[in-house]
């Protein structure tokens, strides 16, 4: 991977991510939904393709595998882009601030560079493997152990297995946050210490989380307490575990085992 085109890519993220706002707020075309089901819009589709002109005019040879596309149901090549043009689109559809454009860089199945950026909140978060992990250029520090426990979810209040962590565990605060890369960056620099799902994730989702994570000490798990396999298919059925510490996440798998037992 080229290291020097990553400050130009992460511009053009930004110029990209502050369209997709502008895109909600002005009741644009793009706003249309196009498959309900999925909740997709016109918004992914085009900032689907800035996203990958971005990409081709920086480095052109490699490929580039994006939620939008039919292209992830083929074979993994060695070394690819990934890319989530808009993760939170519900968030993003509804006025929310809880919606992210995130890129990731694979290579022979393990992410190697992410990016998260949250137009609203003005907060970007990188990492490139082996050299830390940044939030609006500035190092963040190695995640500790605490005491302190908050708990991130996308609703109002906790639900499924996150209202189970909350009723049988000392919740010191609760976070509503809609995108699930942006509910995992927000472990990764501090302001949260748990996000724990029991649905089908996707690669997408969490490769440029990982990154972020792995180089601040944080977990990224499956609900098992496997590491997550990039190898494979990209949707992961045994559910996500991001927690701040090894300490929280141990504890939260043998909470999950306790129950599937």
């Amino acid at each position: 991977m080229n290291l020097k085109i990553l400050d130009k890519l992460e511009v053009g993220m930004k110029s990209i991510g502050d369209q997709i706002n502008t895109w909600r707020c002005n009741n644009s075309t793009e706003r249309d939904i196009l498959e309900p089901n999925l909740f997709k819009t016109k918004a992914d589709i085009k900032a689907n393709k800035l996203i990958k002109e971005l990409i081709a005019s920086l480095d052109p040879n490699k490929s580039i595998i994006s939620e939008e596309d039919s292209e992830f149901k083929l074979d993994r090549p060695k070394a690819y882009w990934l890319i989530d043009p808009i993760d939170g689109t519900a968030s993003w559809y509804g006025g929310f601030d809880g919606y992210v454009t995130q890129i990731s860089y694979i290579e022979n199945g393990s992410p190697i560079y992410g990016a998260v950026y949250a137009p609203v909140l003005n907060k970007f978060w990188s990492a490139f493997r082996g050299n830390g992990a940044y939030l609006n250029g500035k190092k963040l520090s190695l995640l500790k152990y605490k005491k302190r426990f908050i708990l991130i979810d996308n609703y109002p209040k906790p639900k499924r297995i996150a209202k189970k962590i909350s009723d049988n565990f000392n919740i010191d605060k609760y976070i509503e946050c809609g995108s699930l890369g942006l509910k995992s960056c927000l472990v990764a620099d501090g302001s949260a210490d748990l996000f724990i799902k029991d649905v089908v994730v996707r690669d997408w989702d969490i490769a440029p989380a990982k990154v972020i994570l792995d180089e601040v000490g944080g977990i990224l798990f499956d609900l098992n307490g496997n590491s997550i396999d990039f190898c494979d298919s990209h949707e992961k059925t045994s559910g996500l575990i991001v927690a701040r510490d090894k300490h929280l996440a141990s504890q939260i798998v043998q909470f999950t085992q306790d129950l599937i037992l």
